[in-house]
């Protein structure tokens, strides 16, 4: 065996250290969340965004560990202002149960259109910072 082997791994000051193909040791580290909640489509959208063009934020949560807890509570406020604002906005143009018992296809046809309009809103609140 040679005697100018390189160990593969190595612990020093608590930190562990592995040898990459350059002939380097380098840390392993790894940046801990404080939270674990699974992340849905507005904040991935969000978290997208803001990694292009809000970098020195994104970094800033990730190190920080907020970056998780960020994103989720990003998305719950969202899908809650969506919930919100399609209900007022069924009231508001007449879309009941009633239709939905006389035309299902209609009730869900306007119900999805105004989903949808409402999510477009959200979007682009979203990405312009207002949420």
């Amino acid at each position: 065996m040679l005697e100018n082997q390189l160990a593969e791994v190595i612990l020093e000051n608590g930190i562990t250290y592995y040898l990459a193909e350059d002939g380097c040791y380098y840390p392993q580290l790894s940046l801990e969340q404080k939270t674990d909640y699974m992340i849905e489509k507005y904040g991935i959208m969000r978290g997208e965004y803001m990694m292009i063009y809000q970098r020195h934020e994104y970094l800033k949560m990730l190190m920080d560990g907020t970056w998780n807890q960020y994103l989720h509570d990003v998305d719950e406020e969202c899908h809650r202002e969506v919930k919100l604002v399609v209900k007022r906005i069924m009231e508001k143009e007449g879309v009941m149960e009633q239709l939905k018992k006389e035309n299902p296809l209609e009730w869900v046809r306007r119900v999805n259109g105004i989903k949808v309009r409402v999510e477009e809103q959200i979007v682009n609140s979203l990405l312009e910072n207002e949420i």
